[in-house]
């Protein structure tokens, strides 16, 4: 089963994807982020310490093949994040980026994530991905930042195509939306 769930900043949408998988043994959970100061080493330590001790945690924002095992359930933390790491690193030197560019950033992740989807596929592991739903903010005032949302809107459609099933995460409340 591939599980979507997307919703805001602070949403709870980790919480509930957390919830899904308690009682579960063979879990790795995959960490995206990559500690770039204080204030996110902090975020990374509260999201550790949420997790069971017994859940393996693969600190990766591509390539995930590389570091699977034989868990039974996948948990992807998260594409916004992802997203962010493999924008910075095509474009880091950049103050636009180009339409050419933005796509291969969109490519990149999802080509990613697809190989997760189809290991997880055929070996009837479960997957739960995690992203941001960036449809409902604000329009960022500047080119990156437009660019950014735009990206992770497109990518969170392609895989939510993908998902058997999406939720939609707001004030910590679940909705199945497919």
């Amino acid at each position: 089963m591939i599980s979507l769930i997307t919703g805001g900043q602070r949403s709870g949408k980790s919480s509930f994807a957390e919830s899904l998988l308690k009682n579960k043994d063979k879990v790795a959970y995959i960490a995206t982020a990559k500690v770039d100061g204080q204030e996110m080493a902090e975020r990374i330590k509260i999201h550790q310490e949420s997790r069971p001790k017994a859940w393996r945690t693969i600190e990766a924002y591509k390539d995930f093949l590389a570091y699977v095992e034989d868990e039974d359930y996948y948990l992807l933390e998260c594409l916004g994040t992802m997203t962010a790491n493999i924008m910075y690193d095509l474009t880091k030197d950049l103050e636009r980026i180009p339409a050419r560019l933005a796509k291969e950033v969109e490519d990149t992740v999802y080509n990613n994530v697809m190989d997760l989807i189809n290991f997880c596929r055929d070996r009837d592991k479960d997957l739960i991905i995690i992203t941001n739903e960036v449809g409902l903010s604000l329009t960022p005032m500047d080119h990156i930042g437009r660019v950014y949302t735009d990206s992770l809107g497109r990518i969170s459609q392609r895989i939510a195509k993908e998902a058997d099933q999406v939720y939609l995460v707001v004030c910590g409340i679940e909705m199945k939306i497919k």
